[in-house]
C-alpha cells in the first residue's frame, strides 16, 4: 500500500511529545543485538556441525535433542516475559536485566561448546543439559531486551527505525561470527579444535557482556503500562494474547520464517563442505550473506515509507521463496552464481526481522487498546518462543534429513546424502518462505488501523493524566 505522506499514515502514534529518539539511544539499543548474535549466529550456523563433527554425536539424536529442549523453552519464555513485566526498579522494568543476565549467558555459552571427557550417552546428556542452560540464560536477557523497544517510543515509524538499528547490529554480529569463527577456532585452538571452540565462545562472551552493559547505560523507558495491568495474573496475559489476532498471525509467521532462515544457514555449511567440496568458502558465503542481511535491515525504514509492513513482508518472503528454489538448478561449480543468489536472498530476508519485531510492539498496543491491559514483555516472550521453536525445528529437520539420507560425518557422501543437503538449502526453505508470504495476508494491522489505535491510546493516556 502506498503512503500518502500524511503523519497519520506514515507515523501512526505521532504526537506524544517529541517521538524522535536520539541517535545515541538508537545505536546504544542496537548494540545489544550484536551481543546476542555472537550466540544466535553460532547456534544457527555451527552448533549442529559442532555436535556431529566435533563432539561426535549422531545426527538424528542431535535433531531430537534440539527439538526436545524447546519444551523447556515453552515454559521459560512466557514466565520470563511475565517476570519482566512485573519487575519494578528505579532503572525501569527491562533495563536491569541487561546487567543481571550477562555473565550467566557467557558461562553457559562456554559450557555448551565444551567437549566433555565422556563417552556415548554421557556426551549426549551433556549436550541436553548445557544447551538447555544456555537457552535459559539467553531467555533471561532476550525477553526484556525485546520488550524494551516497545516502551522506548509509542511512534510506529520510530519503532521501525529503532529496531532497524537493532538488526543492523545483529547482522553485524552474524557477519563477525560467520566470517571469523572457524579461523578463531583454528588460531586459538592451535590444532586442538575442541579447545578452540571453548576459547572462541569465551571471547564472544566478554564482548557480549560489554554490549549488554551499553544497552543498560544508553536507553530510557518512556511508556508505563496501565496500573491495573501489573495486578492481573499471568494467565490473563496469556489469554489476552490468544485473543489478539495480529499476534496469532505473527506467532505462526515467526515460526515459519525462522525455519527458512535457520535451515538455510545451518545447511549451507554442509552444502559447501560435502556438495561443493569447497569448505574454505564457508566464511565468504556466510559473511557476504550476513552483509546482505545488514543492508536489507538498514533499508527497512526507507521501504516502509513506500509500502506498509504487511504488504512489504509478504512480497519479500515471496521473493525469498522464488530465489531459493532457483538456487537448486545452479551447478555446484558455478561459485559466482551461487554467491550472487545467496547474497540476493540475504537482501530480501534482511528487512524481515525489523518488520516483525516492530509488529510485535504494535501488537502490545493492540492488546492495550482492546483490553486496557498491557503486557509488553509477554507479547515479545511468546513471539520469541515461536522463533526459537522454528529455529529448533529447522535444525532438527536438517539433522533428521541427513540421517535419513545416510549422512556420515567427515566422509565423502553418497549421492542420496548430497541430494538431501542440496534440497535442505534450496527447495525446502523456498517452499516454506512461500508459505510465509501466504500467511501474511491474514495480518489485520495496516497503517490506517495503527493510526487509529495510537490516536485512541494517546487520548486515553491524556485523560488519565
Amino acid at each position: 500500500m502506498q503512503h500518502d505522506g500524511t503523519a497519520t499514515t506514515t507515523h501512526p502514534g505521532k504526537g506524544d511529545g517529541d517521538p524522535r529518539l536520539p541517535l545515541r539511544e538508537k545505536v546504544g539499543y542496537g548494540i545489544g543485538d550484536f551481543g546476542f548474535n555472537l550466540y544466535w549466529a553460532n547456534i544457527s550456523a555451527f552448533l549442529l556441525i559442532f555436535y556431529t563433527d566435533v563432539m561426535g554425536l549422531a545426527a538424528a539424536a542431535v535433531g531430537t535433542m534440539l527439538l526436545v529442549t524447546k519444551i523447556f523453552d515453552a515454559v521459560t519464555d512466557p514466565l520470563m516475559g511475565a517476570l519482566a513485566d512485573r519487575t519494578s526498579t528505579r532503572w525501569g522494568r527491562f533495563r536491569p536485566w541487561m546487567l543481571w543476565g550477562a555473565l550467566p549467558l557467557a558461562v553457559a555459552g562456554v559450557l555448551t561448546w565444551t567437549v566433555p571427557g565422556l563417552e556415548g550417552g554421557g556426551r549426549l546428556l551433556w549436550a541436553y543439559a548445557t544447551f538447555s542452560l544456555m537457552m535459559l540464560a539467553y531467555t533471561v536477557l532476550a525477553m526484556p531486551y525485546s520488550a524494551l523497544s516497545g516502551v522506548m517510543t509509542a511512534d510506529s515509524q520510530q519503532r521501525t527505525t529503532l529496531i532497524s538499528f537493532r538488526f543492523i547490529a545483529a547482522f553485524a554480529g552474524t557477519t563477525v561470527v560467520n566470517w571469523l569463527t572457524l579461523d578463531l577456532v583454528r588460531w586459538l585452538g592451535r590444532g586442538d579444535e575442541a579447545l578452540g571452540w571453548q576459547l572462541t565462545l569465551g571471547l564472544y562472551g566478554l564482548v557480549a557482556i560489554a554490549c549488554f552493559a551499553t544497552v543498560f547505560l544508553s536507553t530510557r523507558e518512556r511508556i508505563e503500562p496501565p496500573r491495573q495491568a501489573q495486578r492481573t495474573p499471568v494467565r490473563q496475559d496469556l489469554l489476552d494474547l490468544l485473543h489478539n489476532r495480529p499476534w496469532l498471525v505473527l506467532f505462526a509467521l515467526a515460526l515459519i520464517i525462522m525455519v527458512t532462515i535457520v535451515m538455510r544457514s545451518g545447511s549451507l555449511v554442509y552444502f559447501l563442505k560435502y556438495h561443493v567440496e569447497r569448505p574454505e568458502l564457508t566464511g565468504a558465503f556466510l559473511g557476504s550473506y550476513s552483509i546482505a542481511l545488514a543492508i536489507g535491515a538498514a533499508s527497512t525504514p526507507l521501504l516502509t515509507r513506500f509500502a506498509d509492513k504487511k504488504r512489504l513482508l509478504a512480497w519479500l518472503m515471496a521473493g525469498v521463496g522464488v530465489l531459493s528454489c532457483a538456487m537448486y538448478f545452479v551447478p555446484r561449480d558455478a561459485i559466482g552464481a551461487l554467491l550472487v543468489l545467496n547474497f540476493a536472498i540475504g537482501l530480501l530476508l534482511g528487512p524481515k526481522s525489523p518488520l516483525a519485531f516492530s509488529m510485535y510492539a504494535d501488537c502490545a498496543d493492540y492488546t492495550e487498546w482492546k483490553t486496557g491491559r498491557r503486557a509488553t514483555a509477554m507479547t515479545f516472550a511468546a513471539a520469541t518462543f515461536s522463533q526459537k521453536l522454528g529455529g529448533a525445528l529447522a535444525s532438527a529437520l536438517i539433522a533428521w534429513g541427513l540421517a535419513a539420507m545416510g549422512y556420515v560425518a567427515n566422509q565423502a557422501q553418497s549421492d542420496a546424502s548430497r541430494l538431501g543437503i542440496v534440497l535442505l538449502l534450496t527447495v525446502v526453505p523456498g517452499v516454506v518462505a512461500l508459505l510465509a508470504a501466504w500467511v501474511m495476508r491474514f495480518y489485520p494491522l495496516d497503517d490506517p488501523a495503527l493510526a487509529r489505535i495510537q490516536s485512541d491510546l494517546r487520548a486515553r493516556r491524556e485523560a488519565a493524566a
